[in-house]
């Protein structure tokens, strides 16, 4: 029987699930707003707004569901309706059918830990964050490890990938974070995001053990100042400017992936050279050869 996926906030990391596990044989179906941006995606596209439960009763049964939505904006309104209300809506839908998903599957974020002097942290790490967002995204995890409905968190570190590119345009502009004090950063490419996903919905329906919390980062943590001198040598620039009050309001801590590569992970872009290499390609921004 072909398996049928619900990507509920199928943004681009949705739309390479999708296509991946389409090309694996699922039956895909994915949900934004405005269902015309996944026109040329390929995919089962639907037009829903998650903020009308009434809605959530018309979609259809599915094996797997997986949760990627993003906040409209960046308060606590938005962050309320899109994570924990927002949820929380959809499992109750789901819960209540005859035939509920076998598994579901919840992005989050490392927002939620409150570490900032580079200690490493794992899914048994103390998480108490003091900012709006990672409380809401907080509380929307819990509400998925206590469901009825069996349920995999994924917590992602900072994605980047094409179209995702801010890093590459500051050190472009001769922008650079100091050396000194180190600002650990943690990243994983897009693509890389969906493989994860993608990979962890393969053990499920395998009936494989799944745990319900998955850190979800590349193998290597790196200073900040690190990857951007990085990027400029691949750029041919020279820093002019140094980088210092948006990093005053940053954690800085380093993800260990290991549960996740215990599963049978194997990253595609394992280190922020190999994705910062594919991005700088794809998205033409290396000098041209004379």
């Amino acid at each position: 029987m072909k398996m049928t996926t619900l990507i509920l906030g199928c943004g681009d990391i949705g739309t390479i699930l999708g296509k991946h596990l389409q090309e694996a044989g699922h039956r895909v179906i994915g949900v934004r707003r405005n269902a015309a941006a996944l026109a040329d995606t390929g995919l089962e596209a639907v037009s829903l707004d998650l903020g009308d439960p009434a809605r959530l009763a018309d979609l259809p049964d599915v094996e797997v569901l997986v949760y990627v939505v993003s906040a409209d904006h960046f308060d606590e309104a938005a962050y309320r309706a899109a994570y924990p209300d927002g949820l929380k809506a959809v499992l109750s839908e789901f819960a209540g059918r005859e035939r509920p998903p076998q598994r579901v599957f919840f992005v989050s974020s490392t927002s939620v830990y409150p570490q900032q002097e580079g200690e490493w942290v794992n899914e048994t790490s103390p998480t108490a964050p003091s900012g709006f967002s990672g409380q809401l995204m907080r509380e929307a995890e819990q509400a998925l490890i206590d469901h009825q409905l069996p349920g995999t968190v994924v917590r992602f570190s900072g994605i980047y990938g094409p179209g995702r590119d801010r890093l590459i345009r500051q050190v472009g502009e001769g922008r650079i974070a100091p050396f000194s004090p180190a600002m650990h950063t943690n990243r994983i490419h897009r693509d890389d995001c969906a493989g994860v996903l993608a990979h962890l919905i393969d053990l499920a329906l395998a009936e494989k053990p799944l745990n319900d919390l998955y850190l979800a980062s590349d193998c290597e943590p790196a200073p900040l100042h690190e990857v951007m001198s990085w990027l400029a040598t691949q750029l041919k620039v020279e820093a002019t400017e140094t980088i210092q009050s948006p990093l005053r309001r940053r954690a800085s801590k380093r993800c260990d992936n290991t549960r996740l590569l215990e599963s049978g992970y194997a990253f595609r872009y394992p280190s922020y050279r190999e994705g910062y290499a594919q991005v700088l390609k794809a998205g033409g921004f290396l000098p041209q050869r004379e």
